[in-house]
């Protein structure tokens, strides 16, 4: 399903979702495609439910967005593993 899809379906709404089609470009992620897992009027629970997702499955690429933002776009934030020093 596509963003404008997602907007029309569940006006002024958070929703968590599982991006399908996805590409990065100068550290942002460009949502292409998304299947919707669940909505709530509350951030705090959008966070919650996001949060459930990706620790039970962090290989699959989750997010949250509330349905007012215009685009799908996010910013990348890299996970590093530091080395001995």
């Amino acid at each position: 399903m596509r963003w404008q899809e997602v907007q029309e379906r569940f006006p002024d709404e958070w929703v968590v979702l599982e991006a399908t089609k996805a590409h990065s470009n100068g550290g942002h992620r460009y949502i292409e495609e998304v299947v919707v897992i669940d909505t709530f009027a509350d951030s705090t629970e959008a966070l919650r439910r996001y949060s459930e997702l990706h620790r039970q499955e962090p290989d699959r690429e989750y997010c949250f967005f509330h349905t007012s933002r215009p685009e799908l776009i996010a910013r990348e934030r890299y996970v590093g593993v530091r080395g001995p020093r």
